[in-house]
This record gives C-alpha cells, structure tokens and sequence, in this order.
C-alpha cells in the first residue's frame, strides 16, 4: 500500500489534523525562508502533539548536519528529508552521524534529473517540481517508476488515485494540495489520506 505523507505543519491544529486523518508520516519544514517553517522548538511541542503512531519528516535545505543531528537524537524527528544541493558526501557524513533514513528531493524537468535520482544513495527519493510550488512536474518523464520513491508536487484528494495507479509510488507527499488559504485544512488532509488508503 502507498504511504503517504501531509508536510509543512506548523500549528497546534495542524497536529491535531494529521492526529484525526492518520497519515503515515508529517513533515516539518526548518527552513527560514519557507513561510512553514518551524523553529526547533515549535518542533518539539508539535512532536508531542503529533500521534507517536505517526512518524515525524525534518525538511532541511543545506542545513549543518550537526544541527540536522541533534534534532534526530533529541526524537524531535524520525526520518531526514533533504531538499538542497546536498551530494553524496553530505549524505554519507549524515548517516555516519545519525544512522536515520534519508530521503533526498529531486527537482524533476528533464529525464537527466531522473538519472540521478536513481544514483542517489539516499534510501528514499522525493521526485518534486519545485520545492512548494504546488504544481505537478511532466509526469510522462517518468516512464516507470521506482520502488522507492516518492512522489510530490501538485498532489490533491482527486489526483492521488491517478498518481498510484500510473507509478505505483513508495509514498505520496502533500503540502500545499491539502491547504486552503495558505494554512492546513482539516477536510482536505482527511480526504487527501483516504484516498492515499482507498487506491
């Protein structure tokens, strides 16, 4: 079954949204100029808010990995997500420091892009647009998918069903397709996770 997950929540009620809807995974966005991003302590109290059955994604754009680390260790997060121009090595001293899965974005316009994805020794990998655009990258690129990876960009409650059946995606990630007005709404995260569940 495709997981997925509900990213960039950063308040109270966003946690009790995904608490009500039961994804699999929530992000969390530390990353100063993303309008959801959170401080390292907002992230520690929407961690206790946010169902233990549900894991917890840090979203980092070229952040110190000592930084990265210490929020694994400390539990706030479960799982890294990497949305720069991290290389190989970067996510080799990442994993000596953690030992965390590592997913690792890739903007996708060309199938170039999609090569190296498939190179990455990250253990998931995250095909996007472009970091929060909302909008959906040509999917004809993908041809066949991969069994790890992730689709995002421009993903609804009504595209979700089309995305599984074509790619056959690890998991799918939202963000701004379960918003409304730039903030989480409740229905459309609901929504958006029973058809994830339903395909």
């Amino acid at each position: 079954m495709t997981k997925i997950k509900i990213c960039g929540l950063f308040r109270e009620c966003d946690a009790d949204y995904v608490n009500e809807a039961m994804p699999d995974f929530a992000g969390l966005v530390f990353y100063d100029k993303s309008r959801r991003n959170v401080t390292d302590q907002t992230a520690a109290l929407l961690r206790e808010r946010i169902s233990p059955e549900i894991k917890t994604v840090g979203v980092f754009v070229n952040e110190p990995v000592e930084h990265i680390a210490s929020l694994y260790k400390s539990g706030i997060i479960s799982i890294i997500q990497l949305h720069g121009t991290e290389n190989e090595e970067y996510i080799s001293r990442l994993k000596q420091l953690t030992g965390a899965e590592i997913w690792k974005a890739y903007k996708v316009s060309y199938e170039d892009d999609l090569t190296a994805a498939r190179q990455s020794s990250a253990d998931k990998i995250v095909l996007d647009n472009g970091y929060g655009t909302g909008k959906r990258f040509n999917w004809s690129l993908l041809g066949r998918g991969m069994s790890n990876m992730i689709l995002a960009g421009g993903l609804d409650s009504g595209s979700i069903k089309e995305a599984i059946a074509r790619f056959h995606p690890w998991a799918v990630d939202l963000s701004s397709g379960v918003e409304t007005g730039g903030f989480k709404d409740r229905e459309k995260i609901i929504l958006a996770v029973k058809a994830a569940r339903d395909s």
